[in-house]
């Protein structure tokens, strides 16, 4: 296998579902800010291309975080650091050419939008590291990858209304319920290993815990329709999404934890 496509593994450039659930709430904040203001097409492509390359920053710091613990889990072991397809010199380097990518891409932002920026750059470098200490890393995950709404919000307004807020809550119930899925086809590999998850936090209750919280982003994004105001249509799309969530539960009935994730 060549260089460029372990780093391409490493960034995990091949799954880009990662990049969607990065973009997609970062494209809902851009959204929001839009209620009130004009979203330009600048700002458009300042989000998409923001969510690849932090969405590649985050997980090639993740995997330099967990190379010791990727080789134990299964469904990691075959990952370039992990598997020695790639030196730790090699994932650093790439992940500061990253983050230089990402600072050029600032420059284009406004004040505001910086300054948001590098505060959420501090939680993607630590987030791999609550594995070790904090019961619920994946809330950590869902303040610091939901950042995405509020740092797309702010390169349209500075006038941070309720309804960001709103938003940015519910996204950070969806990310720790969709997280939590994805961490229970690791729950035996994590228990050995002795790394946290919410799959071990709250044991026979996760799938429970996990619904209602999915289920009160649907209504985050459905008070958010109601005090703007949102026409008809707004309320066919958050039906679409309920159909997609009974779709995923089915899923449930053989523990096919991955599919609900993807």
């Amino acid at each position: 296998m060549s260089k460029a496509l372990n780093f391409i593994k490493l960034a995990r450039l091949d799954k880009p579902i990662g990049i969607y659930l990065l973009l997609w709430p970062s494209i809902l904040g851009l959204l929001v800010a839009g209620i009130n203001n004009e979203i330009t097409l600048k700002s458009f492509i300042i989000v998409v291309l923001g969510s690849i390359i932090v969405r590649s920053c985050g997980c090639v710091v993740n995997d330099i975080s967990d190379y010791k613990f990727d080789k134990f889990v299964e469904r990691t072991k075959n990952r370039p650091l992990a598997c020695g397809a790639l030196t730790l010199k090699e994932a650093w380097a790439f992940f500061v050419l990253l983050s230089v990518f990402s600072l050029v891409l600032l420059i284009f932002t406004p004040i505001i939008t910086i300054k948001i920026s590098l505060i959420v750059a501090i939680f993607i470098v630590l987030y791999p590291l609550t594995k070790r200490f904090f019961r619920a890393p994946q809330l950590v995950l869902g303040l610091t990858f939901g950042s995405g709404s509020i740092i797309a919000y702010s390169l349209v307004s500075n006038d941070f209304l309720p309804s960001i807020f709103i938003l940015y809550f519910g996204i950070i119930s969806w990310i720790v319920s969709f997280d939590t899925f994805y961490a229970l086809a690791d729950e035996e590999d994590d228990q050995k290993i002795g790394i946290y998850s919410t799959p071990l936090l709250f044991g026979n209750k996760t799938i429970q815990f996990a619904k209602v919280l999915h289920l009160f982003f649907y209504f985050s994004l459905g008070l958010i329709g109601y005090i703007n105001n949102f026409s008809l249509f707004f309320i066919i799309t958050i039906l679409v999404l309920i159909i997609m969530y009974f779709i995923q539960m089915n899923y449930l009935k053989k523990n096919e934890y991955l599919n609900i994730f993807k």
